[in-house]
């Protein structure tokens, strides 16, 4: 299953939540749903990207990644970019294989 590109809007409100720590949190709980109702978990994920405005947040990203998937961890890359929708800080997509 391919999971489009996830940024830190909180469902609930369609607003983006404050500060990176925030946005990574809810980038990942947003992957974690769409994978859910898919009927599988982020524990399937094979691959995910990552896209940030300032990769010197990807120590924070890695930290907080792990809070989210199991080891052994998908594979994983980062790209710089110059902005992302609605003016967020982080975007994650992923790869999942459901079985």
């Amino acid at each position: 299953m391919y999971c489009s590109g996830q940024i830190g809007l909180d469902p609930a409100a369609m607003q983006l939540v404050d500060g990176i720590d925030g946005q990574i949190h809810r980038v990942f709980a947003n992957l974690q749903a769409v994978a859910e109702a898919a009927g599988g978990s982020l524990a399937d994920a094979v691959k995910v990207t990552i896209y940030l405005v300032d990769l010197g947040n990807f120590a924070k990203v890695n930290e907080i990644m792990a809070q989210y998937f199991p080891q052994p961890f998908p594979s994983r890359a980062a790209v710089g970019v110059a902005s992302l929708p609605r003016g967020a800080l982080v975007e994650a997509d992923a790869i999942l294989v459901l079985g």
